[in-house]
């Protein structure tokens, strides 16, 4: 059992607000799905994406007509078929270009990177479902990770979906729900999951050995806020023999101390 670190950034976790009721609105809902859909997906045409996501034909016409007009999508005339336009990287540049967090923690995840010859990110894990990277610094290393900024990835997945369940206000019965559809290279039953998301409050990081991808380890720490609620993930990712039990530990306790130093820096608000 590796040592506990910074036991005082776990305190239990605070009631779980109550949701506030969203009225939805179908265009805005069947346009984002469509951009998403196109985000994971080679080209489409509008039969295929109507198909894929329920919609009636003529209604995902009109949808992608509007979103082509807007330059969130774009359209080759030869086949029909549709994909992201680039009005989508000014976008998701406006979203970096603003993000305090970014900003602040970009030269922070260049300075683990150089000591630590590892990948590191920023993640922002707002939200139940998803994570998403914001920062991105990479090391010269012998392997490389499909990652990129504006990357999703689902909540509980790897080290810092361990953090995301030991610092969120999920039960149990919802984390096991969601956790069977994770993948995993190696995977864990959920009971040795649980024990490591407790572990995980209990020491105030997460290292995932191989079960995300096999042969390489996912250092974890969070960024917490003013409440002690979790908005954002700083992650170091290297070769499972380079970040052996020792180094991984050290590399956990480097990125504790960034971690509270941007926590103390961001402009909170909640």
């Amino acid at each position: 059992m590796p040592p506990e670190i910074s036991k005082s950034r776990s305190p239990a976790p605070p009631a779980a607000p109550k949701a506030r009721r969203v009225r939805p609105v179908p265009a805005v809902t069947r346009s984002i799905a469509i951009l998403r859909l196109l985000g994971e997906s080679p080209p489409m045409g509008v039969k295929a994406i109507a198909e894929q996501l329920g919609l009636v034909p003529s209604t995902c016409l009109h949808i992608v007509r509007v979103l082509v007009d807007e330059q969130l999508l774009k359209v080759d005339e030869a086949s029909k078929r549709y994909s992201l336009g680039i009005g989508m990287l000014s976008l998701a540049r406006s979203v970096v270009k603003n993000s305090t967090f970014s900003s602040l923690a970009q030269p922070m995840l260049d300075d683990l990177s150089n000591e630590w010859g590892v990948t590191t990110m920023g993640v922002e894990t707002a939200g139940a479902e998803h994570m998403a990277v914001v920062a991105l610094s990479r090391a010269q290393a012998p392997f490389g990770l499909h990652v990129d900024v504006g990357s999703r990835f689902p909540a509980l997945v790897s080290a810092t979906g361990r953090l995301v369940a030991a610092f969120g206000q999920e039960s149990w019965p919802q984390l096991q729900k969601r956790f069977k559809a994770v993948r995993w290279d190696k995977p864990i039953e959920f009971a040795a999951w649980k024990k490591e998301v407790e572990l995980a409050r209990k020491n105030g990081y997460s290292i995932d050995r191989g079960n995300y991808i096999n042969g390489v380890t996912i250092v974890a720490v969070p960024v917490l806020d003013e409440g002690q609620r979790m908005s954002h993930s700083l992650v170091a990712a290297g070769l499972s023999d380079q970040l052996n039990g020792p180094t991984g530990t050290a590399i956990a306790k480097a990125m504790l101390e960034v971690a509270d130093s941007l926590s103390t820096m961001l402009p909170y608000k909640r």
